[in-house]
């Protein structure tokens, strides 16, 4: 795991990572690697999860040792944030890598969204991220040294229908990510975004619906948006399904580029990441954007035509 030229943090002995969400998908990859790594003494680890996930985490890793420990952490509560890092603290004095790698997608139409499922994306793929960086960076400014991986997505640098609060809280941790990257790099801090697409895994049956509700079935009948919900599920299904990338790919990439001695500010770690930077970039954003609408599934039936809209409602009573 340390790689050749990888600069030791200045106080000494193995790199302390703290990574969150590390009980399913890229998270729980992630955690296997570092759980091997802390084995061989490379580094130590602070693995964290909702208590509800705990056991799903420790029965992967194993039992604590001198270098690993799992560790409870709802990255919403400004109470167990703390905790977190203190025993991080406590354990081997500080943290000198943090990844934040915990996430929640909403599945639906801006109109839908409510304040509160808005403010429940905002608070774990954001909010959250930014008060354990807040936490741990005077530790890594006293020392002059550490890494910060935020795991963002291929939704931070595009928007999808269906998917807009989701690219909305990636984009704000994109943002001020970057300004972070300014601020920290004269005291040695090198701040990263990951930015993977598509990736194999059953994560697109976990997404939430407005009402905290998770049934597919729930999108059968939604009135007008019903066409965006019956198309958009399926497609992104079969993304995710055909994509080449597994979670231990992502998880791989994220530990590469937190050892590197002048890790990127973005690290696109698919292919598909990397096609849409590319398009993003190069082609006219008119045009970026009218070719992207045409390839939605079904877009021309998303909404009724004018005179059918305007039988169904003098229909009712």
């Amino acid at each position: 795991m340390r790689a050749a030229g990888f600069p030791a943090p200045a106080r000494g002995g193995p790199p302390v990572f703290l990574a969150t969400g590390c009980s399913s998908g890229v998270g729980l990859a992630l955690a296997r690697r570092l759980a091997a790594a802390a084995e061989r003494g490379e580094c130590r680890a602070l693995l964290t999860a909702r208590a509800t996930s705990l056991a799903t985490l420790t029965s992967a890793v194993g039992p604590s040792t001198a270098n690993l420990a799992c560790h409870p952490l709802d990255v919403t509560a400004e109470a167990e944030q703390r905790a977190a890092v203190r025993e991080a603290e406590r354990r081997w004095g500080g943290v000198d890598v943090l990844v934040n790698n915990a996430g929640v997608s909403y599945r639906a139409a801006l109109e839908e969204m409510t304040e509160a499922d808005e403010r429940l994306q905002q608070a774990v793929n954001y909010l959250g991220p930014m008060a354990l960086t807040r936490l741990v960076l005077p530790g890594m400014r006293a020392h002059r040294w550490g890494r910060i991986v935020n795991v963002s997505s291929v939704s931070g640098m595009m928007a999808m229908p269906t998917m807009g609060s989701y690219s909305a809280s990636k984009w704000a941790l994109e943002g001020a990510s970057e300004a972070l990257w300014y601020e920290m790099r004269p005291w040695g801090v090198r701040v990263t975004l990951v930015q993977p697409g598509f990736i194999r895994s059953d994560s697109f049956e976990h997404v939430l619906h407005p009402g905290g509700a998770r049934q597919e079935g729930l999108d059968a009948e939604r009135g007008d948006y019903a066409a965006y919900y019956r198309h958009m599920a399926p497609f992104i299904a079969r993304l995710m399904r055909r994509a080449t990338a597994e979670p231990d790919d992502v998880a791989r990439k994220i530990l590469r580029c937190a050892l590197r001695r002048r890790p990127p500010l973005r690290q696109a770690v698919t292919l598909d990441a990397r096609v849409f930077y590319m398009l993003r970039r190069l082609l006219p954003r008119a045009l970026y954007h009218a070719a992207l609408y045409r390839m939605l599934p079904g877009v021309s039936s998303w909404a009724p035509r004018a005179q059918d809209s305007t039988a169904g409602r003098e229909a009712r009573p």
